[in-house]
């Protein structure tokens, strides 16, 4: 029988202070000498989130903001756009919402010039953007080859097209994607495979500013309001109408359940080629969406196995990954939560579902006494598996006061794949030894040297930028989708690599996370092989590529071919070369 949680816990410190090397498989490879430098002052990043606490204790200056990684400009760099609060007053008069005083509150767009030094051109770009800012998603919904920005909110959701030249306009009214209520994560995806990325938006409860006192009516006593006091909201589900129009289907396309939804992730869980979603709740049973190929949902997580932790319980469900992990071509699902509750780790074991590992993993000893928010599968150390980077913090800034064990602000957990479905905590030789109030993370390789960094948000707090130092010999091979037939990113493409080591599988996605945005270039670590003997590829539409012979050390620029299929016996013209 699985081990229950209180008896998890009696040695789950002990075992997490465990050598690497003892919760190795027999036969794994030494740790990586993992490092990740922070570069954020020395980029010229000056950001600092504000989440304009006050005594009133308004549970939304507890969840902080996101941050995306994309090329806006498509000059092989990445760029960085950073959300923002917005003054909060004490109280909030009923009817009203907060807003941005001053350049102090804006949104920020910075961009990454060839030397690596980052410029904050938020004016300049329109992107200082209204209102209390939360999430954020990057994704080309024209097709015109720049990406675009939705920016979720609490009162209202904006949604800014880039013209390509630098500057981005409001087209939220015309496009119909206002939305409304408290808006935390959302993602681009194209869930009808029509050509065109739709959009699924999270919203968190039905809350407002007059919400009931909690804690001690004393001054200096009130706490912040348990979840649970609130109802659950409903998703939204822009369909892409085509011409910059949207229209919300949510309730004809099946995504009726409601909860408190935090987190979204989008992949093709059963392989069918058609999209599928994972939502995130906090305090309710996660959503698995399975796409019915017909324009509509079955929500299908209690029977699949992924609803509830393995003592059937719910969880304060935060960030989600959905990604195959240990390259067995089935993506599987991993969730941050609260101290004491353990990151879910579901496994994808095909037909028969999914199975809960967290604590075979050794992710539950990992992250027992953590709580997790922005977290991504990425090989930080290109050996061909896929680690997991995770933001960590509670949400109470009080919680010593009612766990000693716990702590507010906490390190970064980086979590080494020792392969055979085993995980071992890398974090201090990585260098994440600050304790930060983390939330948002985005990944991708910001310079471009074949090694995958990130940047991270906090609460009421700076950004970090951290560049991925670590000293590594193994080979790398990333990938930029061009669709055309497909949506002109790409997203939704699924990609099979292999190497003499044996098959790797990713899917081109920027969603994921806690409310970020990620780089949608595909990154495979090669370990030591400079080869990759053959690449699959299937782009949205269904036409299916091949191409053999694959030199390593750069990135691959590849557009979508005509025709149902396609095959190359050696490396494609498309291409940027050495890096």
């Amino acid at each position: 029988m699985p081990m229950k949680r209180r008896e998890f816990l009696r040695w789950a410190g002990a075992a997490a202070t465990a050598s690497v090397l003892a919760s190795a498989p027999a036969g794994a490879e030494p740790p990586a000498p993992a490092w990740f430098e922070e570069r954020t002052a020395a980029a010229g990043i000056t950001f600092r989130h504000r989440a304009s606490p006050n005594p009133l204790k308004y549970l939304i200056s507890t969840m902080g903001s996101g941050v995306a990684l994309f090329d806006y400009d498509r000059d092989g760099r990445l760029d960085i756009f950073l959300a923002n609060g917005a003054h909060i007053l004490q109280p909030q008069p009923p009817g009203t919402l907060p807003r941005k005083l001053g350049p102090a509150w804006w949104n920020r767009l910075y961009h990454q010039d060839a030397r690596g030094h980052f410029e904050d051109v938020t004016e300049a770009a329109g992107l200082a953007g209204a209102g209390y800012s939360t999430g954020v998603a990057a994704g080309d919904f024209d097709n015109d080859g720049y990406p675009d920005l939705y920016v979720c909110g609490y009162g209202g959701n904006h949604l800014y097209h880039n013209d390509g030249h630098g500057h981005f306009t409001d087209v939220t009214a015309a496009a119909g994607v206002a939305g409304g209520g408290w808006c935390t994560s959302a993602a681009w995806f194209d869930y009808d495979r029509d050509g065109r990325l739709d959009l699924i938006v999270c919203r968190y409860m039905e809350w407002d500013f007059q919400h009931p006192r909690c804690g001690p009516d004393k001054p200096g006593h009130r706490s912040y309001c348990h979840p649970n006091l609130f109802p659950p909201a409903s998703l939204l589900l822009y369909h892409n109408e085509g011409g910059g129009r949207f229209r919300e289907v949510a309730a004809e396309a099946g995504l009726t359940k409601k909860g408190k939804s935090l987190g979204v992730a989008i992949a093709d869980y059963d392989l069918d080629g058609w999209p599928d979603v994972y939502i995130t709740n906090d305090t309710w049973p996660e959503f698995l969406f399975h796409n019915r190929k017909n324009g509509t949902f079955e929500e299908v997580a209690l029977l699949s196995g992924c609803a509830l932790d393995g003592d059937g319980r719910t969880f304060a469900g935060m960030g989600v990954d959905f990604a195959d992990y240990d390259n067995d071509g089935r993506p599987d699902i991993v969730i941050g939560d609260l101290g004491h509750q353990m990151y879910p780790l579901y496994h994808n074991d095909g037909a028969a579902g999914f199975s809960y590992q967290t604590y075979s993993s050794g992710l539950g000893a990992i992250s027992a006494r953590h709580a997790g928010w922005g977290l991504r599968w990425m090989d930080y150390d290109n050996d061909g598996r896929k680690d997991l980077l995770v933001t960590q913090a509670d949400v109470l800034d009080t919680i010593h006061l009612i766990h000693p064990d716990l702590h507010y602000r906490q390190t970064m957990l980086l979590a080494r794949n020792l392969g055979q479905g085993r995980f071992a905590d890398v974090s201090a030789r990585a260098g994440f030894r600050q304790r930060w109030a983390g939330r948002g993370l985005a990944i991708g390789d910001i310079d471009n040297d074949g090694r995958l960094d990130a940047v991270v948000t906090t609460n009421n707090g700076p950004a970090h930028l951290l560049m991925n130092r670590t000293p590594t010999r193994h080979h790398w091979l990333r990938l930029r989708l061009e669709g055309r037939r497909s949506n002109r990113e790409a997203i939704g493409a699924r990609v099979k690599l292999t190497t003499a080591d044996g098959p790797q599988y990713a899917e081109v996605t920027t969603g994921g996370s806690y409310q970020s945005s990620s780089d949608p270039r595909l990154h495979f670590g090669l370990g030591r092989q400079a080869l990759a003997r053959e690449l699959e590829i299937e782009w949205p539409s269904g036409v299916k590529q091949r191409l053999a012979n694959l030199r390593a050390d750069r990135q691959l620029d590849l557009i979508e071919p005509e025709g149902a299929a396609a095959s190359q016996t050696a490396a494609p013209a498309q291409s940027d070369g050495d890096a």
